[in-house]
């Protein structure tokens, strides 16, 4: 369905920018570059809506401290955007706005999201949101600031692992120069985003990676984290933010995954692989993502949701 996003914020008085749930720097990056680019052309300030904490490494993004956790749960917003949200229920309670709003406009780019706003730029084949939004900024025209194209770097940049993940593409790329030559600095941003680390975070993660299970002649390898080990290392929602990828690279690993505990009957999960679809795997317990990055949650406990996993997993 066309529409004309200029329309739409013209008219809007109200404006809510939403990001998912357990953000990362694509989903942070875009929801930063919509508010830069919307405020350059309109001279609108967009509310935006975090239902995480803001991961350390990303607290340096511009406007991102204009960011709110808790909003009036009374307020009606005119138009409410979604950036690098794969499916509704990852904006958590921020559905209510959603579900009130008078016009929903979705930015995404997994290949298992149900359109489910009533606008919907949706583009599997792009590496990340980050790069949607680039595009879809071109191709209307509007002004790529230099804090723009800061946020859009970070978006893909991190959604691409820095530019190594199989999702970057000769688009990605060309979409990556042209931000740094709009100003977005690739030595700065990458120290931010990969070279900004507190030490419970490596304490944490090192402890997780060393406890992890190998199975399936070492084919298949992951690791458990419990609410005692979070207390432990006082650790964040994004301290397993990492774990999935440093498992998936050991050379006999085909698929990795991490299992978090939410509560006694609740796990959620974090699947990488080398060739193995996982979003395939994910979607069966009402998850999805990437085919070799993917999530869900599963209304199980730790260890019957490793058994449902292995079960799910064919070489």
């Amino acid at each position: 369905m066309e529409f004309n996003l200029d329309d739409i914020i013209k008219s809007s008085k109200k404006i809510l920018l939403l990001s998912h749930v357990n953000p990362d720097g694509d989903t942070l990056g875009s929801m930063c570059a919509m508010y830069s680019a919307i405020y350059d052309r309109f001279k609108i300030k967009a509310d935006m809506s975090i239902v995480s904490n803001v991961p350390f490494n990303y607290k340096f993004l511009p406007n991102i401290d204009k960011a709110e956790r808790y909003f009036d749960q009374s307020l009606i917003y005119d138009l409410v955007i979604t950036l690098d949200v794969a499916s509704i229920e990852r904006i958590r309670d921020s559905k209510i706005f959603f579900d009130k709003a008078n016009i929903t406009v979705n930015f995404d780019h997994h290949k298992t999201n149900p359109n489910f706003a009533k606008f919907n730029i949706v583009e599997p084949e792009a590496s990340s949101c980050g790069e949607v939004l680039y595009k879809f900024f071109r191709q209307n025209n509007w002004k790529t600031s230099e804090t723009t194209a800061k946020c859009l770097y970070v978006a893909i940049m991190t959604d691409t692992g820095n530019f190594r993940f199989e999702n970057t593409s000769a688009e990605a790329m060309r979409a990556a120069a042209d931000l740094i030559d709009l100003g977005a600095n690739p030595n700065i941003l990458y120290k931010k985003c990969y070279e900004t680390k507190t030490k419970s975070l490596v304490m944490f993660q090192n402890y997780c990676v060393n406890k992890a299970v190998f199975s399936e002649d070492n084919k298949i390898v992951y690791t458990t984290v419990y609410k005692k080990d979070l207390e432990k290392y006082s650790a964040g929602d994004d301290y397993t933010d990492g774990i999935a990828e440093t498992l998936r690279a050991i050379d006999t690993t085909e698929v990795a995954f991490v299992l978090k505990e939410v509560d006694g009957k609740t796990t959620k999960v974090s699947m990488r692989s080398k060739h193995i679809d996982v979003a395939k795997i994910c979607e069966k317990f009402n998850g999805g993502g990437h085919t070799y990055a993917a999530g869900c949650t599963i209304k199980a406990n730790i260890n019957d949701s490793i058994s449902n996993i292995m079960k799910e997993i064919k070489f």
